[in-house]
């Protein structure tokens, strides 16, 4: 137990590295089933190019922006102090930014050529049985969660061991150990930075070619999803390994490094005696992470299938929760072993047992935000149902019946963070909302396995269509397909409620680094503030929305030139320009995505230097709240929508009428599909990356806007202190009682 204890800290980034090498060995073994026949293997080719084809080309410009931004921050760094008022960073800042960076946009190509891969043997599996079928695609998804929880971990662990070293930390409290963590910082902002590029760039790219493909395809041509005759198919399947895929790995790598950053950055706070050198509250959430690895490796042995009528989706959900559970069990003996009896941060005392307590609310507020988001969005639940019967009188009411489910969808996840914010604040402050969020995070690796097991099992349905398997190879991937649309929309769910806990927490440590110790919105600059915040979702939506319906009028104008041009790809005699339209999603993504991406970089930047940080703290709860609305609202609108649609597949009853594909009805739920697609795979999506990597921002510039606003400050506050010194005799008499005032002078 002693060794344990003095070498804690190494076992943290030994856990990430235990997470890579079981990825590995998933990787190797999804590469050795069986690819299936020669044109199944060409088509998953095409797939795989031009997916990397994307990332190579998304990285080329991204690499400007990340050299770019690592010399801004170095050149912070060599600031040592403004006004007399030290800085605590160093130009080291910029490295960790480019690791980050790099460990993000690794996060997300793992993922991609983890789906790649599994995609196609995943269709081969589905030649056989529906049991293969799911453990071949759940195996590719585990090797993606794994490797960006790994990677996650193994990061931060091993950088904060050499920064602690760098800069010769002494003590948990020291100014050497705030430097440490300030520079951490830095790792997180580059994996942020990159995650909301991949994001909003893969969700583009994604649907500018799922759009442009259902409106010429299918609705146009009669032809089915997925058809080989379609040009924009490829591009389609493409689409979602570079949104779905490697756009989530980044966006959920970045969620769980700012997570853990947040707690540390509030454990630094805390003074407390412990076996750890006084660093227990800043390596906790790195151990429960850790350690939630392992629980999720043991988590993935539970989800299997006896035959072809067994409920994939409860399958998943054991994983799920077993996982948790194990979690929320370790947790216990963790916090008992770690902390000390009593903490305190910011005047808030709390005992350790406390701690455990937030983090069960965590796991619990984010098992219930997937529960609620799998009601509203899978098939044979009553607001899929709601869709799909309002789609017996048309677009306009299969519109309105979405709309209104999205919209309603956001009571009860709302209702369920707000009451975990109050449960984990009172359990343990603002370190208990930390924490909280460190417990929801801790089984990533599962959350991501379950999620991306979606995106494969869809182009595993799209490589069956292609390639004319018989029909009960379509039945089973689409079996998986429409679950892993449930999957996808809870994983959103998931990374939503996770994005809201940790920007509080990163918030109350922006709070805390500069300088300011309440948001008064009487104010009107903050009030303002408060408003303009509350906009940047809208705004930052319209962009994302905008770029897919310009991108996809593209790709409508490709698709249908090939269809008037290119005689005989109808009666499949001539093969489509696939490629043509894979560089028109390419190019459109990575023009468009640029403009959303430097509002959520430079807002914060603008308004902290010109208004100070109180108006910024205005700002960032603008952000935060509607960010969460938005985000809830546009992702399950979306998911009922394409579910409302899968649903016609296997025939609905409306008014006593069976409905399936082709019928009226059926293409009013494509409409809304179409519609959805860009609410749930692009803006919606997003929303988690804007308001966290906004709270990042902040926190990086918090020390040299605060010095601003200590200089500016004219109003003084005045603590008045009284002493009272007696002093007795050797009787135990009172001999003296001396009153001494004591004055200290505080800017506010």
């Amino acid at each position: 137990m002693d060794f344990l204890q003095n070498n804690l800290i190494y076992c943290i980034p030994a856990l990430g590295l235990v997470g890579i090498i079981v990825m590995m060995i998933k990787s190797a073994w999804v590469n050795k089933q069986d690819a299936g026949d020669q044109n199944m293997q060409e088509l998953a080719g095409y797939i795989a190019d031009g997916a990397m084809a994307f990332l190579k080309a998304e990285w080329r410009v991204l690499s400007i922006f990340a050299v770019f931004t690592a010399a801004l921050l170095a050149y912070s760094g060599t600031i040592t102090e403004i006004k007399g008022v030290p800085m605590h960073s160093s130009w080291i800042i910029s490295i960790s930014f480019i690791i980050g960076a790099v460990f993000s946009a690794t996060a997300g190509y793992i993922g991609m050529k983890s789906a790649t891969k599994a995609n196609v043997r995943t269709t081969q599996a589905a030649r056989t049985s529906l049991k293969q079928a799911l453990k071949v695609s759940f195996t590719g998804g585990t090797v993606m969660g794994l490797g960006v929880a790994g990677l996650a971990v193994l990061g931060l662990g091993g950088l904060f061991i050499v920064f602690l070293q760098v800069f010769h930390v002494t003590s948990a409290n020291s100014t050497e150990m705030r430097t440490a963590i300030e520079v951490l910082t830095g790792f997180s902002l580059g994996a942020e930075s990159i995650a909301l590029f991949a994001r909003v760039g893969g969700g583009i790219y994604t649907k500018a070619a799922d759009v442009g493909a259902d409106l010429v395809g299918k609705v146009e041509a009669g032809i089915p999803e997925d058809d080989v005759r379609n040009p924009a198919t490829i591009a389609d399947n493409v689409g979602d390994n570079v949104g779905d895929v490697a756009g989530m790995g980044a966006d959920l790598f970045g969620s769980y490094v700012a997570t853990i950053l947040a707690t540390m950055v509030l454990g630094q706070e805390i003074t407390v005696t412990d076996k750890f050198g006084g660093m227990s509250p800043i390596l906790l959430p790195m151990v429960i992470c850790g350690l939630g690895i392992l629980f999720s490796i043991v988590g993935t042995w539970f989800v299997t299938i006896k035959d072809d009528k067994s409920n994939v989706q409860t399958a998943l959900n054991l994983g799920n929760w077993s996982s948790i559970l194990i979690t929320a069990i370790a947790s216990f003996f963790i916090v008992k072993w770690m902390l000390p009896e009593t903490l305190n941060l910011r005047g808030y005392e709390f005992s350790s047992i406390n701690v455990f307590y937030a983090i069960i609310v965590g796991l619990v507020v984010g098992t219930i935000m997937s529960i609620v988001t799998e009601y509203f969005t899978a098939m044979g639940k009553g607001p899929v149902n709601s869709i799909i019967q309002q789609s017996s009188t048309g677009h306009a009411t299969n519109i309105i019946a979405g709309l209104a489910v999205g919209m309603k969808s956001t009571v009860i996840p709302i209702l369920v963070l707000a009451g975990g914010i109050m449960l984990s604040y009172h359990f343990a402050g603002l370190y208990g909302v930390a924490i909280a969020a460190a417990g929801m995070m801790a089984t990533t690796a599962m959350q991501l396995a379950i999620d991306a097991f979606g995106p494969i099992a869809d182009n595993a349905g799209g490589i069956a269509e292609m390639s004319q398997l018989p029909p009960e190879v379509r039945e089973r991937t689409d079996n998986l397909d429409a679950v892993g649309n449930t999957t996808a929309a809870t994983g959103k769910g998931f990374a939503i409620a996770s994005a809201a806990l940790t920007s509080l927490a990163l918030f109350a440590a922006f709070v805390g680094i500069a300088g300011i110790t309440a948001i008064d919105i009487y104010k009107a600059p903050v009030l303002a503030g408060l408003f303009v915040g509350g906009m940047i979702p809208f705004i930052f939506s319209a962009l994302c929305i905008q770029a897919v319906g310009k991108a996809a009028m593209d790709m409508v104008q490709e698709v249908r030139r090939q269809f008037r041009e290119i005689p005989g790809i109808m009666e499949y005699k001539a093969k489509p320009e696939y490629e043509k339209c894979v560089a028109i999603s390419t190019k459109a993504s990575i023009r468009e995505m640029m403009m959303p991406g430097a509002i959520a970089l430079i807002t914060p930047i603008i308004v902290g230097f010109t208004f100070g940080p109180e108006v910024l703290g205005g700002l960032l709860a603008g952000v935060t709240v509607t960010g969460v609305l938005m985000g809830i609202f546009q992702s399950n609108a979306g998911g009922a929508w394409d579910n409302a649609k899968k649903s016609f597949e296997q025939g609905v009853m409306i008014n006593g009428e069976m409905h399936y594909k082709k019928s009226e009805p059926h293409k009013a739920s494509v409409t809304g599909d179409t519609v959805g697609d860009p609410f749930k795979d692009t803006s919606g999506p997003s929303m988690n990356i804007l308001i966290k990597l906004m709270s990042i921002v902040s926190l990086v510039i918090a020390p040299y806007i605060a010095v601003k606003a200590i200089a500016s400050e004219h109003k003084l506050e005045v603590r008045k202190e009284i002493r009272i010194e007696q002093k007795t005799d050797s009787l135990g008499h009172i001999i003296t009682d001396t009153l001494t005032n004591t004055t200290d002078t505080l800017s506010r």
